[in-house]
């Protein structure tokens, strides 16, 4: 039988599963529709007609595509802007919804044999095979998307492209259950189990119902015993933890899954609020994964949104969901994001089974967080520091860089209280290179022309910041009237000593602690006797450090702070 054929019987099969429904969705008017065509504005401007899918300009964190630039067309990005389309009510609308709609449903790989069934490429312009590698996620978040037309849209679409947007809601389902994602991946657990549990109320599939909604149980138990999100205080994906959960309770019939999204829900405003900076309107840290050290607009947005403008930070930003998905920040809550009265701390663990716990000290005047052991891949904030006013924020941030990249095999220690922090750096022989599991370092062997430990200062504040490297062992950054103030403990690496040196650029300023600078060469981390730093930091007033050797293994103190560290590059479990 043709592939096509199968396809189309197979459309129109599944079609007939769905209901007969009456359209959900009541189409926006006067402010209100202003308001989401706002929000659609820079796409309606970079639609392109020869391909019918919107463009953009390349941009990635660098990781599961090999392009390198150019402009793109990007799967998600369209399946977004087909729904915002659809949204308008727009007659004019829906005739080029529909042509983007053909686009995405056509890139979806629908062969059940295929290794990536289900999925999407993330750019028309690379396809499946040619990702490094492709990202299973796609069926997650484009499969929530697609569900959205189906719900609310669906009797508006020719029966063929209805018929086709069913199927590819099926493909995706039928992925997101064959990988089972475990309940410690947060974000696309959450999305994941909204995709088959809605699907399976929607179309009446019990297979993708129940699987669902035993996913939603797992993460649910997982996070319970946990304590917390296991992608722990994360900007980026809090907030998509926090609106797909919304859409969950929103969406779903079952009372056993209601019952278990609320307590969900509120960890998620929870976590948003504890540690939101009032007086720079940060998020402060530490943060298991984030794209940026500085808060996204969309972000305070949403706090506006959840509290009905009670909460106002002035932000305009129009977004595609502000009609289409309800958010409700708890009142008792609210009271964080306005102000900070006085000082104070947050200890969580993160991750019980590792023990893994944070420390969060909001100041008035700054917020300062770290986790007590984690690695430095590029999206973690393992170490971070936020200064400055609203209108002009600036941080602090802990990395260590090969090349010129994040290194995910460098792994930090440390101990905190209030704005003092004891802290060492590490190595394994056996993590990530740019990535923690994409990208692994091979028999502990690295090619590297450079690397080094940095203390970044970025942001708008970073202009006026000063950064001094003093005599070496000690260094300062002064902004305003906060001082940071840094002592190295110590800092060796194959055989030889380093020291802070201090530089910047028109947008950051930075400390340094140079491990290796010189011609590409392989090193060894197997063979490398010593290779750690250790450091003090204090906001405030000079800080003493003192390091001492025993066992292996380098302890820093500061005060009755301590934070130890191994001198040799090891196999971490």
């Amino acid at each position: 039988m043709p592939r096509l054929f199968r396809r189309a019987l197979a459309g129109l099969i599944f079609s007939l599963l769905v209901p007969v429904l009456s359209a959900a969705w009541t189409a926006p008017a006067g402010p209100e529709l202003a308001r989401l065509e706002r929000a659609l504005a820079d796409w309606h401007r970079n639609y392109n007609p020869a391909e019918q899918m919107v463009r953009r300009p390349f941009s990635s964190p660098g990781y599961h595509t090999a392009l390198k630039g150019g402009f793109v067309h990007a799967t998600r990005d369209n399946a977004n802007y087909a729904l915002g389309l659809l949204d308008t009510g727009k007659p004019e609308n829906l005739e080029r919804a529909v042509a983007v709609l053909r686009r995405i449903v056509a890139l979806q790989d629908s062969d059940p044999a295929s290794r990536t069934y289900g999925i999407w490429s993330w750019f028309l312009e690379e396809p499946l095979a040619q990702m490094s590698p492709p990202d299973f996620n796609w069926a997650d978040f484009n499969g929530v998307t697609l569900l959205q037309v189906a719900r609310d849209h669906r009797n508006r679409l020719p029966p063929d492209l209805a018929a086709g947007v069913d199927a590819a809601i099926l493909h995706a389902c039928r992925a997101i259950k064959k990988r089972n994602v475990g309940p410690g991946y947060t974000n696309i657990a959450i999305m994941g189990a909204y995709v088959t549990l809605v699907a399976g109320e929607f179309y009446g599939l019990e297979e993708f119902r129940a699987y669902g909604l035993e996913r939603l149980a797992r993460f649910h138990r997982h996070t319970a015993d946990n304590g917390a999100f296991e992608e722990y205080n994360s900007p980026t994906y809090t907030v998509i933890a926090l609106l797909e959960l919304s859409r969950l309770k929103a969406h779903v019939r079952a009372p056993a899954a209601q019952a278990l999204i609320d307590p969900l829900l509120r960890q998620a405003w929870e976590t948003f609020a504890r540690r939101f900076h009032a007086p720079s309107r940060q998020w402060a840290g530490p943060n298991s994964r984030a794209y940026s050290s500085l808060i996204r607009t969309s972000a305070l947005a949403l706090v506006q949104r959840g509290t009905a403008g009670r909460v106002d930070f002035g932000v305009d930003a129009p977004d595609r969901e502000d009609l289409r998905l309800p958010v409700a920040c708890p009142p008792d809550l609210e009271p964080f994001f306005t102000r900070l009265d006085t000082a104070r701390t947050v200890v969580e663990t993160f991750i019980r089974r590792s023990d893994t716990v944070g420390t969060t000290y909001l100041h008035p005047h700054y917020a300062l967080g770290t986790v007590n052991r984690g690695d430095l891949w590029n999206q973690r904030r393992a170490l971070l520091l936020h200064f400055g006013t609203a209108a002009a924020p600036g941080y602090v941030q802990l990395r260590v860089l090969k090349n010129g990249y994040d290194f995910s095999s460098a792994i930090f220690h440390s101990a905190q209280r209030e704005g003092t922090v004891a802290g060492a750096v590490d190595f394994i022989v056996n993590g990530g290179d740019t990535h923690i599991s994409l990208d692994k370092v091979k028999e502990g062997k690295i090619r590297a022309r450079d690397l080094r430990l940095r203390f970044e200062v970025g942001g708008p504040a970073a202009a006026a910041a000063k950064v001094d490297a003093a005599d070496g062992r000690s260094a300062t950054i002064k902004a305003g009237d906060l001082v940071v103030s840094l002592a190295l403990a110590h800092a060796r690496f194959a055989g030889r000593d380093a020291v802070f040196t201090a530089g910047g650029d028109a947008t950051t300023r930075w400390l340094d602690v140079v491990l290796y600078a010189g011609e590409e060469t392989t090193l060894d981390l197997n063979t490398v006797a010593d290779a750690a730093v250790a450091f003090a930091l204090n906001v405030g007033s000079p800080v003493r450090a003192a390091a001492t050797t025993a066992d292996g293994r380098v302890t820093v103190t500061a005060g009755d702070l301590a934070a130890s560290a191994a001198l040799r590059p090891y196999a971490r479990k």
